[in-house]
């Protein structure tokens, strides 16, 4: 398959994204610890693992396509003073990733490469998952 400039942008893209919430998700681990919140600590470590098994398809992906592997544009990290307000800011990373992959995927459908849209696919559905622990976890919340 030809090399792709705009594939490799999309690749590129999700890769920065999925390094970018492997940090956050970290760092929200840490700082919920700090606050005695040992289940949502924990949660946050789940969301970690999750992203970089993403990262990690997706670097695959990447090598096998010759595209190089650098996550270079991560923005800053959101915190979040609350735990509301961290899963809001987490809510808006969950749909930036899937408008991403559903952009991607209908890309790589166009260009008929089956195995990078399985992959985005497969990414936007895993996102999509989480969008909706987000939101029940928010329900909760409010509920509260």
């Amino acid at each position: 398959m030809q090399r792709d400039p705009r594939l490799s942008g999309y690749l590129s893209r999700a890769l920065n994204h999925e390094m970018a919430a492997v940090q956050q998700y970290l760092m929200q681990s840490r700082l919920t610890a700090l606050w005695g919140l040992s289940a949502q600590s924990a949660q946050f470590r789940l969301d970690v693992k999750e992203e970089l098994v993403h990262a990690e398809r997706l670097m695959e992906r990447m090598l096998v396509l010759g595209i190089p592997c650098n996550a270079t544009q991560l923005p800053p990290i959101r915190p979040g003073r609350t735990l509301m307000e961290m899963l809001q800011i987490d809510r808006k990373l969950e749909i930036d990733a899937i408008h991403l992959y559903e952009e991607a995927a209908l890309y790589c459908a166009k260009r008929q490469d089956g195995e990078t849209h399985a992959l985005m696919r497969a990414l936007m559905e895993d996102e999509l998952g989480h969008l909706k622990e987000l939101d029940l976890q928010l329900s909760e919340l409010q509920g509260e």
